[in-house]
Parts: structure tokens; C-alpha cells; sequence
């Protein structure tokens, strides 16, 4: 599940560069609006099975608090 949400996010980071440079190509805003949705999805799943990937209010936490128990995101 990792993976693959990495695997997004990287296209996601390289689409961003692109569009910096080509922000008419509507063919890649769609492409990664397309991947921004995958993504949110993706990171979902993966806080249902495994707990919060982000801190300070990007990710929601279950009762009780979740950043203190493991896995961590990076060792799952």
C-alpha cells in the first residue's frame, strides 16, 4: 500500500514541474487531477489499515492518540 501511494505521489511531484512549465497542457492537468484523486483515496486506505501518514492536521487520528503507537509510515 506504501508503494503504491508513493508511487502517486512521485508522478503527482513530477506532473506539478511539468505543469510549472506547460500550465495550457490540459492533457496533464488531467492527468493529475486524476492522480491528486487517486491519491486521497490511496492515503485513505492506507489510515484505515495502518493509522495517520501525516501530523499536524493532515491526517486524522482515532481515539487514542495513534502517533505514539507503531508502525510508523515508514516502517510498515
Amino acid at each position: 500500500m506504501l508503494l503504491e501511494l508513493q508511487q502517486i505521489e512521485f508522478a503527482l511531484v513530477e506532473l506539478s514541474l511539468y505543469l510549472d512549465t506547460h500550465p495550457n497542457d490540459l492533457q496533464a492537468l488531467q492527468q493529475f487531477n486524476q492522480l491528486a484523486q487517486q491519491r486521497m483515496q490511496s492515503a485513505h486506505q492506507f489510515e484505515m489499515h495502518y493509522g495517520p501518514l501525516m501530523q499536524f492536521g493532515h491526517s486524522y487520528s482515532k481515539y487514542p492518540w495513534q502517533w505514539v503507537e507503531s508502525p510508523w509510515p515508514w516502517q510498515v
